[in-house]
């Protein structure tokens, strides 16, 4: 009888996988660290990264959030759709009113999209490849404005803008590579509308007359209540993933021991890095293997992602052109693992998460890419 591993391993419950390697994880750490001091250390970095992190991202997201809302309330968001609407067809190949997409997930986040396509008026303008392809194009912008005022408040001026670029030249790969992947799986998806409706057009949305003041007031006080809920929507990001990365990352304390102080750790991404660090120097410029632990959280969440950037900053490793890398991998990719499954299902195309994912993975590659080298061309300049 030919072994298969294949049916062994469908035999195994899977409760016992998720055991093994929770288990194993700990008792790795454990051994490096002394079971006490890593207990003591995962609490401690859990309460210092809520202090100290959280609350200030919750702080960006409850302005940003009002800055967006005040926009839609007096049609800012209108016109940069308007003024953003050519460069759909050629860059994206996708209808114009897509620019409406990349204006609010930029404001906002990556399920704004989704809202956008359960509009009639909207999907009847888009293809079915192109219709599915926005989760693609919609993840590649989602929380632009926060990121980039963070990257902003660490001092940074010029980088971010330069990730901005980098992310953009991303979201065209992912999204033709989707419409590509789309097509080439379901070919009558290149003719078939992504809705039956033919309204002619988008309406505009009525503002309720109302005193100038008052609709100021009410819009940054909605937005900053809706920035308050993505505030507390990256909770469980930031105090889980970059506790982990983090004790994957940084090493003991400054005196060789392990204490049970926050922001300790085993150095395993680092020692990892280093083995292929000739590959994240050619594509990123990153001149120190800890930088890896950026992307590799950025996967999950883009919050806990900037989380790590503050104690980054205090060890020295970063430099402007990993500001303009972590820019552009950090809206590029902007947690699709953690949201590309649940905007295809809302769309009604679970099926082709692997297809999305596969294109978005490449689209990030490719931005953290290009901003490396403009930096590198606007360093010489």
């Amino acid at each position: 009888m030919k072994f298969s591993f294949r049916k062994l391993w469908k035999l195994i419950p899977s409760g016992v996988v998720c055991l093994v390697i929770v288990f194993g994880l700990f008792a790795y750490l454990g051994s490096v660290m002394g079971t006490p001091n890593m207990l003591n250390t995962v609490m401690n970095t859990a309460h210092d990264l809520l202090l100290n992190t959280v609350f200030y991202l919750m702080a960006i997201c409850v302005i940003t959030g009002a800055i967006g809302r005040i926009f839609m309330e007096f049609g800012v968001v209108t016109l940069l759709e308007k003024l953003l609407r050519p460069l759909m067809k050629p860059l994206f190949n996708l209808p114009g009113v897509a620019s409406l997409g990349a204006v609010l997930t930029f404001l906002s986040d990556n399920p704004a999209i989704i809202s956008l396509t359960q509009d009639k008026r909207f999907s009847s303008y888009f293809k079915k490849y192109q219709f599915i392809s926005l989760t693609n194009f919609g993840t590649a912008f989602g929380m632009g404005l926060l990121v980039i005022v963070f990257m902003v408040g660490q001092g940074y001026y010029a980088e971010p803008f330069i990730g901005l670029f980098g992310a953009i030249c991303g979201c065209i790969v992912s999204t033709r590579l989707m419409q590509y992947f789309v097509i080439k799986a379901y070919p009558q998806y290149k003719d078939e509308d992504a809705s039956s409706s033919d309204t002619a057009g988008l309406s505009e949305e009525k503002t309720e007359e109302k005193p100038l003041f008052q609709r100021i007031l009410d819009s940054l006080l909605d937005g900053g209540r809706t920035g308050v809920d993505v505030g507390l929507a990256i909770i469980p990001g930031v105090l889980i993933i970059s506790t982990l990365v983090m004790l994957l990352t940084f090493g003991p304390s400054a005196t060789g021991a392990y204490t049970g102080a926050a922001y300790e750790g085993v150095e395993l991404l680092p020692w990892i890095g280093e083995k292929i660090d000739f590959i994240f120097k050619w594509l990123f410029g990153f001149e120190d293997p800890h930088l890896i632990a950026f992307p590799i959280t950025a996967l999950g969440a883009v919050g806990a992602a900037l989380g790590l950037i503050p104690n980054f900053i205090s060890q020295g490793w970063i430099d402007g052109n990993a500001i303009a890398v972590f820019t552009a991998i950090g809206m590029c990719w902007s947690g699709y693992l953690s949201t590309h499954t649940a905007m295809l299902d809302s769309l009604g195309y679970r099926r082709l998460t692997s297809k999305a994912i596969i294109s978005h993975t490449i689209g990030g590659i490719v931005a953290a890419f290009i901003a490396h080298w403009t930096f590198v061309l606007y360093s010489l300049i």
